[in-house]
């Protein structure tokens, strides 16, 4: 098994940044893919980050060019960061880490079919 554990949500002003992180611990080495998605009530989970264990990435569309993701191996945990500027409204949500085996991949932000997840932590963009 891989737990998950996120921190840093918050609640923010427009424009502002704001600095996710997780660590994954367990079985790490059957980790092929670790990515961020966000959640708003009603809507299905958004893939936004997406990193692989040689440190290719990929971002969802609203991500490209605001947000950066970047992972580091040690002491066999992966220590995971999406770090957000320029943050909008439209940003706000549940942001959850998630990590996938099985030779994943990612594209757009995503990682295929994700294994394990975090319990979420909040973010809230005020305007």
């Amino acid at each position: 098994q891989v737990q998950l554990v996120e921190s840093g949500g918050g609640s923010v002003q427009a424009g502002d940044s704001l600095r996710l992180s997780c660590v994954a611990s367990g079985y790490v080495d059957r980790i092929d893919c670790l990515g961020w998605f966000r959640q708003v009530s009603g809507k299905e989970r958004e893939g936004i980050a997406a990193i692989d264990t040689d440190g290719l990435t990929s971002y969802s569309e609203s991500a490209e060019g605001r947000f950066t993701i970047s992972q580091e191996n040690a002491e066999n945990k992966y220590y995971l960061h999406l770090q957000m500027s320029h943050l909008k409204p439209e940003d706000t949500g549940i942001y959850y880490c998630a990590a996938a085996g099985g030779g994943s991949w990612h594209t757009r932000g995503r990682c295929y079919d994700p294994d394990w997840w975090g319990e979420g932590t909040t973010v809230t963009i005020s305007s």
